[in-house]
C-alpha cells in the first residue's frame, strides 16, 4: 500500500511545484495572464517544458534561470533588482522624497517669512499690504464657539 501512495504523492507535489512555477512566469503571447492561466499554445508548451524539468530532477531556481536565458527576464513577474532595475524600482521612493522635500522647504520658508515679518515689525520697517494681512491672519484668534461653561453662565444670567 505505501509503493500505491508514493507514486500519487510525487505527482501531487510535482504537479504543485509545476503550478507555483507557473503563476511566476507570464504569458509572452498574452503578457498580462500567467502561463498557468492563459490557454495560448506557448503557455501549454512552458507548463509542459516545467513539468519535464520537475522530473528530471531540477530545482525551482534552475527552472526560473532557465527560463529567463530562454526567453529573457520579463518572463518572469519578479524580476531581479540588479544595475538595470534599480531605476524603476527606485524611482517611486526617489519622487516620494522629492514631494517631501519641497512640502519641508515650503514649510520652512513659511515660517522664516514669519519671523522675518516679526523682526521687521520690531525693528520699524513698515510692511506691504500682503504681509499686514498675513500677521493679522497668523495673530487674530480665532473666534470662540463657547464653551460649555460659558454657555451655562449666559443661561442661568438669564
Amino acid at each position: 500500500m505505501g509503493s500505491e501512495e508514493d507514486p500519487v504523492k510525487k505527482s501531487q507535489v510535482v504537479d504543485a511545484r509545476a503550478r507555483n512555477i507557473s503563476h511566476n512566469v507570464r504569458c509572452t503571447e498574452c503578457g498580462s495572464q500567467s502561463i498557468e492561466d492563459s490557454q495560448a499554445d506557448i503557455a501549454i508548451l512552458l507548463r509542459k517544458l516545467i513539468r519535464d524539468e520537475i522530473h528530471a530532477g531540477k530545482s525551482d531556481k534552475e527552472i526560473y534561470k532557465k527560463l529567463e536565458e530562454d526567453f529573457g527576464e520579463t518572463v518572469l513577474y519578479a524580476p531581479k533588482f540588479d544595475l538595470q532595475t534599480a531605476g524603476l524600482w527606485l524611482s517611486p521612493l526617489v519622487v516620494a522624497g522629492a514631494a517631501a522635500g519641497i512640502w519641508a522647504f515650503n514649510r520652512h520658508r513659511q515660517k522664516t517669512n514669519v519671523h522675518i515679518m516679526a523682526l521687521n515689525l520690531v525693528r520699524g520697517v513698515p510692511l506691504t499690504p500682503n504681509e499686514k494681512q498675513t500677521m493679522l491672519d497668523l495673530l487674530t484668534p480665532p473666534p470662540s464657539r463657547g464653551t460649555p461653561s460659558s454657555l451655562w453662565r449666559r443661561w442661568r444670567e438669564q
